[in-house]
């Protein structure tokens, strides 16, 4: 089972876990629907989808509602503290929270109280938490786009908003970004850098660039990064590895651009209903049965 846990941008949505369905075209968990718009809701969609048009895992989900003030997140927080020794997953994918060291320093120590150790990705709010903490290391993956990457290379920053200049305004390659992450240990075992082109690297490497189909008007489409860490997340809880779930996932991601025919004003729910098809087009290509 993959778990994903995240916020809701509606200041009313309570704290809720439980078991995600897709309904006539919407999300349901706990007889909560959640509209599909960027950030967590992006992602759980893409999950969601993903995971029925390939048979994958059931998705289990923690959401609270948070419009930035960071009541919810910090309720969450507490609520995955007390429980998440209880559960038992395949993959755990942390995403928009508001970042918090002590609270994730808390809720890596019950991770190591569960039955047995997830797949930790993290995206968003909780890759900042985890970098700020000190604790990148304990991840298997991080999915930053170019800005969140400059972040994780300035191994002075306490905080995104104190990334230094000259890391984040010069025109510094992904690549060297990257190593400059791994050198001062703010990376995850693995990255799956979101951009013009996505890399996929370790500490050792560039494995692997993505970059066909391409489409700059996506770029201003708000989601498409996150709709990328929900079908890493699905494919990392069956039996491709992480590499490999990864190169799929970034191929994916672009084929459903390609399929969608996107432009500025289309929103990110007409992009995800071409998961499945975007899906069958990259198994094609990859020969995965």
């Amino acid at each position: 089972m993959l778990a994903i846990v995240g916020t809701v941008p509606d200041l009313n949505f309570p704290l809720t876990h439980g078991k995600l369905q897709w309904s006539n075209n919407q999300l349901r968990i706990d007889n909560q629907y959640i509209q599909i718009n960027r950030g967590t809701p992006a992602l759980l969609a893409a999950a969601i989808l993903a995971s029925e048009s390939i048979n994958g895992p059931d998705i289990y989900a923690f959401l609270v509602g948070d419009i930035g003030k960071g009541d919810g997140s910090r309720a969450l927080y507490q609520f995955l503290v007390q429980n998440l020794h209880e559960f038992e997953f395949q993959c755990l994918t942390f995403h928009y929270l508001q970042p918090d060291v002590d609270w994730h320093n808390q809720v890596l120590f019950a991770i190591e109280k569960m039955i047995s150790r997830p797949i930790l990705i993290a995206d968003a709010g909780y890759m900042y938490a985890a970098k700020m903490s000190g604790q990148s290391t304990c991840y298997d993956v991080f999915t930053p786009d170019a800005g969140e990457m400059a972040f994780l290379a300035d191994e002075m920053a306490p905080h995104p908003f104190y990334t230094r200049g000259f890391i984040l305004h010069q025109d510094q390659s992904m690549i060297e970004l990257i190593k400059r992450a791994y050198q001062f240990q703010n990376a995850s075992r693995f990255l799956l850098v979101k951009g013009t082109n996505d890399y996929i690297a370790d500490a050792n490497n560039i494995i692997d660039k993505i970059d066909h189909p391409s489409f700059d008007v996506m770029e201003a489409i708000g989601g498409t990064g996150d709709t990328l860490t929900g079908l890493l997340s699905v494919l990392s809880c069956l039996d491709y590895g992480i590499v490999q779930s990864s190169i799929i996932a970034a191929r994916t991601n672009r084929w459903m651009g390609y399929y969608a025919n996107p432009c500025p004003e289309t929103q990110i729910s007409e992009l995800i209903e071409n998961i499945p098809r975007a899906l069958s087009t990259v198994f094609g290509q990859m020969n995965i049965v």
